[in-house]
């Protein structure tokens, strides 16, 4: 692996961890239950929270679970 995909890499445990902790913020300890109870993918939802590239579309749908805007969810990455 190069530089260049450590680094993204990096960035993406970045944005996996922030949406983990958004999700205990709301008071879920298991992503399953949170997957369950906002009408999510189950093994989905594990696969961004461990990291793993994801589509935009998923994102903003995660995020507005959340009621958090793009630009407020990226402002502190």
């Amino acid at each position: 692996m190069n530089n260049d995909d450590k680094e993204i890499e990096k960035e993406i445990g970045k944005i996996a961890t922030k949406l983990k902790e958004l999700r205990k913020s709301k008071g879920y300890k298991s992503y399953e239950t949170f997957a369950f109870d906002n009408n999510l993918n189950r093994v989905q939802y594990w696969r961004i929270e461990s990291g793993q590239n994801i589509t935009m579309k998923t994102l903003i749908t995660v995020l507005r679970i959340h009621n958090i805007s793009l630009s407020d969810f990226f402002k502190d990455l």
